[in-house]
């Protein structure tokens, strides 16, 4: 059984708090073969615990044990970025290091109908190197991933989860359908009724859950929702300037564009400008995310912010609770958004000069 230690957290006493062997401890510590994953998690717990430090080894040569891990499904996104910034400045307040993987590599990259996904035996891996929790970043994971963390007593907190979860994983996001409905009231106010939804991949949660929002807004209104103004791709702007290409060239093309992204309103402008369309003359276009491009986009972006910064650091502090076997302060966590208006919107080009 396992016992407590006093004094300095060495090997020897480690092992002997573990209930373990010196062999065992320094397998864990080493990440090699011939420990099972259960006794390997019970040892690492113990190493946290005790706040044990190799005293010997180069130091510099990999992250210690109780690092977080932070894996996105791309990188190159400022999205992603932004999310990063707030991991590590919540890692930097609580004393942390935190290492970061990424699924796709190279602005390339796009969602597929079976997205990369962490794996299992890279959750084992990181067990195995005695990572503290795992943050997982818009990537998609299978039932068994989510097992292994739990089996494995790594702590797991997911920050806008690609595919719906079950109700015990704890999760990090914000208002997507508030800002989907906040976004449309805004084109209504300007008096937009031909307003179309360009959104992310559908399997997406945060992407269904603006649309759910757009929709809500419409009818509403009472303006019914067309389906052919309504389109999915990725979260890029390749897939922004294809949607928008696919919607201006309708018979009844919109005057008014929700993009699901800032990254996709970015591609719309540059579909509405192939065309000779002005933006937002001809025609008006809100973002999401506000992320740091948005205000120096010609004209600046409106968009819907979500506070990216704050999740990340939300979702470092969640997940050091969870390693540290407490209970979150919720399993669900949803932050604000809010409408920022910019010069990206206008009344629709019939519109007289009275509306806001």
């Amino acid at each position: 059984m396992a016992g407590t230690i006093s004094g300095r957290a060495t090997l020897e006493a480690v092992a002997r708090a573990a209930g373990v062997s010196k062999a065992t401890v320094s397998k864990v510590l080493n990440g090699r073969p011939g420990v099972s994953a259960e006794t390997r998690a019970h040892v690492r717990r113990v190493l946290r615990g005790v706040g044990y430090t190799p005293t010997t080894g180069p130091r510099d040569s990999a992250p210690p044990a109780g690092a977080l891990q932070a894996v996105f499904s791309q990188l190159f996104s400022p999205y992603s970025m932004h999310i990063l910034d707030g991991v590590l400045a919540g890692a930097r307040d609580l004393g942390v290091e935190v290492v970061t993987s990424v699924l796709q590599q190279g602005a390339g990259a796009r969602a597929t109908a079976t997205p990369a996904s962490p794996g299992v035996a890279w959750i084992e891996e990181l067990s195995a190197r005695g990572r503290a929790g795992l943050i997982v970043v818009t990537s998609e994971l299978a039932p068994e991933e989510i097992a292994a963390c739990d089996r494995l007593g790594l702590g797991l907190v997911v920050v806008d989860p690609r595919n719906p979860l079950d109700e015990n994983v704890v999760s990090v996001g914000a208002t997507n359908w508030a800002g989907g409905v906040r976004a449309t009231e805004h084109l209504l106010s300007l008096g937009h009724r031909r307003i179309a939804y360009a959104g992310g991949p559908d399997r997406s949660v945060p992407a269904r859950e603006r649309l759910h929002g757009y929709r809500e807004a419409l009818e509403t209104a009472g303006v019914a929702v067309d389906p052919a103004l309504t389109l999915h791709d990725d979260f890029a702007a390749d897939a922004g300037r294809r949607m928008a290409e696919i919607l201006l060239d309708r018979d009844d093309p919109p005057t008014a564009v929700f993009a699901g992204s800032d990254l996709i309103a970015m591609g719309v402008f540059q579909a509405a400008r192939a065309r000779g369309l002005t933006v937002p003359t001809d025609l008006s276009v809100v973002g999401f995310d506000d992320t740091y491009g948005a205000p120096w986009t010609d004209p600046p972006l409106t968009t819907i912010n979500q506070p990216l910064l704050d999740m990340g650091r939300v979702a470092t502090r969640t997940v050091l609770q969870l390693a540290r076997g407490e209970t979150p302060d919720s399993h669900h966590v949803q932050l604000a958004t809010r409408l920022v208006v910019r010069d990206s919107t206008a009344p629709p080009p019939s519109a007289g000069p009275d509306h806001d």
